[in-house]
């Protein structure tokens, strides 16, 4: 069996998207669709004593048809921002100190591209979950055919039986045309998590992995579904 995951890169997305990832042979990063404003593609929230708050990357959007990969960053300074906000908010969680460096590290002012960005921030984060999912680019498959048949498409040129899906995908994806040719659907279901360490009570599930590696450290994939070392 070899399982295929596609969807849009996010930036320092929750743990459920890094389960995805666990969950799959193959990760192929679809940045060729469109950017869509107020989305995940550049922001994710981060916990603090007044609750969940935005870390979001500025960028240009120039048209309603602007495609995530060639979305331009509009403020090098952001860097500096977020940094300070996570060393504000999570200079005493229990792990903090132990992935600063290499978290810290990833971000670079000198990178143009949305997506460069985010694809950095996957690799790094995949590492320290212990996630050795291979990583693909869509524009390196040279896609074809319409929504659908892009990702069928994808899935034959990795030699996919099976294609994992986000349970969002449900409104559009031709069930029927991934079993016509061979390849059966399974949809991720993000239900049943279990409460890590997490400062700032009440509990939230929805931030960045970040809260997790920094609060549970070498234990952040014992709270997940797949990416369990």
């Amino acid at each position: 069996m070899k399982r295929v995951l596609i969807t849009q890169s996010n930036y320092i997305p929750w743990k459920g998207y890094f389960d995805m990832i666990a969950h799959a042979d193959v990760f192929v990063i679809y940045d060729e669709v469109q950017y869509t404003k107020n989305d995940w593609r550049n922001r994710n929230m981060i916990k603090t004593p007044n609750g969940p708050q935005w870390l979001t990357i500025p960028v240009r959007q120039l048209s309603l048809d602007q495609r995530i990969c060639d979305t331009m960053i509009s403020d090098a300074n952001w860097c500096k921002r977020h940094i300070a906000s996570l060393q504000a908010n999570y200079a005493r969680a229990p792990f903090f100190a132990h992935y600063r460096d290499r978290v810290f590290g990833t971000y670079d002012p000198q990178v143009p591209l949305l997506s460069v960005v985010n694809r950095a921030f996957l690799t790094t984060l995949c590492e320290l979950l212990g996630i050795t999912t291979e990583i693909v680019d869509s524009r390196d498959l040279a896609l074809v055919g319409d929504r659908n048949g892009r990702l069928l498409d994808a899935c034959r040129k990795l030699d996919a039986t099976n294609y994992l899906s986000g349970p969002a995908a449900g409104d559009y994806l031709d069930v029927q045309l991934f079993g016509d040719n061979g390849i059966e659907v399974e949809w991720m279901n993000y239900a049943g998590y279990a409460e890590h360490p997490q400062l700032f009570p009440p509990f939230t599930h929805a931030v960045s992995v970040l809260d997790l590696l920094f609060n549970a450290g070498p234990d952040a994939p014992s709270y997940m579904k797949y990416a369990r070392k």
